[in-house]
């Protein structure tokens, strides 16, 4: 287990990776290789990530029951919907994504879940994600800046924590009693962040 990752939440994301199979975010041609663990193409450049990467990911995020949560590089949805069963239906997930044909296809398989306390909206062209009164209790990126954006940093609430992709490093940002800790967490390929 990597440093700043709780070994107790291994196993809610691994459930709940389960319970939502990446094959329902796929495009049905790359269906039968849901299980390949590798990034599989969507369309546009933009990739469905390896579930290995994305459990790694969660489990750093440590989630809690009843967070509000950001999701930004929401792509198919795959994210977005497992962040929703994390937080639980006390909890808010919103999934921000660039491409409007994604954003809506993301969406729609989003909703397919029935998890009414989770939705994907297009991003705002030239605004990296969407402040909120208080902050975030969680910020998931799934697309790779070229460095620790301060914007997403400034949108983390008290006790916050956010998993984010710096060039090929992941990292880790926690926010506590207004001290704010960054860490990272091995190599990673993704999509540029735009």
């Amino acid at each position: 287990m990597r440093k700043g990752a709780d070994p107790g939440r291994a196993a809610e994301v691994a459930d709940a990776m389960r319970e939502l199979a990446r094959e329902r975010f796929l495009p049905p041609e790359q269906r039968a290789r849901a299980a390949e663990d590798h990034p599989l193409p969507l369309w546009h450049g933009q990739t469905s990530s390896q579930p290995s990467t994305v459990a790694a990911m969660l489990v750093l995020l440590q989630v809690p029951v009843g967070a509000r949560v950001l999701d930004v590089g929401s792509g198919s949805g795959w994210t977005t919907a497992l962040l929703a069963r994390l937080v639980g239906p006390r909890g808010e997930v919103l999934g921000l994504e660039l491409d409007p044909e994604l954003a809506e296809w993301g969406a729609a398989n989003l909703d397919a879940c029935g998890m009414p306390w989770a939705r994907i909206e297009r991003a705002t062209p030239g605004l990296l994600g969407r402040p909120v009164a208080g902050g975030w209790d969680r910020i998931l990126v799934s697309a790779s800046p070229r460095e620790l954006p301060a914007t997403l940093v400034d949108q983390l609430g008290e006790d916050a924590r956010l998993v984010i992709p710096v060039r090929s490093t992941m990292h880790l940002v926690v926010r506590r009693a207004g001290v704010t800790e960054v860490s990272t967490h091995g190599s990673y390929t993704f999509v540029p962040l735009r």
